[in-house]
């Protein structure tokens, strides 16, 4: 289940950098609102760019985020969601 406690802001940042570092994204890091959609009219990433950035958490930060987990919907809501869910499961 996703975290509902707020991440840090380092970390929200430091997973900005990780989207725009893995899909290749030519934008700043620090434009992504955290509060913006991944999927859709926020950052339009689709199906393939959210493998991608599954594959980079789980290289940097230890734990694999699964295609067939319940939670995406809500885990892949935003970079603020995703960071959090970051934060509670991370192990590196």
């Amino acid at each position: 289940m996703p975290s509902s406690i707020a991440p840090p802001d380092h970390l929200v940042s430091e997973v900005a950098a990780l989207l725009v570092s893995a899909l290749n994204l030519d934008m700043d890091p620090s434009s992504i609102d955290p509060d913006a959609p991944l999927y859709g009219d926020g950052l339009n990433l689709d199906s393939i760019d959210i493998l991608e950035v599954a594959l980079a958490v789980s290289k940097k930060y230890g734990f694999q985020l699964r295609a067939d987990n319940e939670d995406n919907a809500a885990i892949y809501a935003s970079l603020r969601s995703l960071s959090a869910y970051i934060a509670a499961h991370r192990t590196a």
